[in-house]
């Protein structure tokens, strides 16, 4: 009898680069995305990723962390010590979402980040190619989240709706009452046709009783 061996490989699901937020409210956690796809999913591949930081009002970028899959997340500047979490791909070597969550946000975290994602293909005949991406984002940080306009269009959507489904009911009503009175009202018409009928044949029946007398 042979033997089967099943071979079992992770697969990540289909890559989508989406743009982080970019305000933070002050006491409150906040997550930076930044998700860099590799462009040929079946090329074996392994990235690590760097994150530095410019403080604003201030020209220097400084490193703030470093994340690969082997020695996880290490920290370099205090100001994030205990700080950040990692959000991004865990398990798999090739890093494409290498977003970070920081768990306090206070006005020292406003500035400029850079996310750099140093990512090796690896090919046949044990070629490798390096690639380098990098990407900013500006954070602002507020001390009162500020609504979007998406949140201020729907909720007057839905007042506009309210109103609008408000009416026509009345609407409705008024047109369900009118079609109730004009039935009522015309068949009180037809009981007074039929009454006055009966009342009519009464009489003459009774006036023909007393010729015939």
């Amino acid at each position: 009898l042979g033997t089967t061996t099943n071979k079992v490989t992770l697969c990540q699901a289909g890559c989508v680069e989406v743009d982080s937020e970019t305000e933070a409210v002050v006491g409150q956690s906040f997550k930076i995305r930044c998700i860099s796809c590799k462009k040929r999913s079946e090329t074996d591949a392994e990235a690590f990723t760097e994150w530095f930081f410019k403080e604003e009002g201030t020209n220097e970028m400084v490193k703030i962390l470093r994340y690969d899959v082997y020695d996880k997340l290490v920290i370099y500047d205090p100001r994030f010590e205990d700080l950040v979490e990692w959000n991004g791909t865990k398990i798999i070597a090739d890093l494409q979402d290498v977003s970070i969550f920081i768990l306090n946000v206070t006005f020292e975290h406003k500035g400029e980040y850079m996310c750099s994602v140093n990512r090796t293909l690896h090919y046949a005949n044990d070629f490798s190619y390096n690639i380098m991406v990098n990407k900013t984002i500006h954070l602002d940080v507020v001390e009162k989240a500020n609504r979007d306009m998406a949140s201020i269009v729907s909720e007057i959507m839905m007042y506009v709706l309210i109103v609008v489904l408000t009416i026509w009911l009345v609407a409705e009503m008024i047109y369900c009452y009118k079609k109730i009175a004009a039935a009522t009202e015309a068949a009180a018409q037809e009981n007074a046709s039929e009454y006055l009928a009966i009342t009519s044949e009464s009489k003459e029946n009774c006036t023909g009783v007393q010729v015939a007398e």
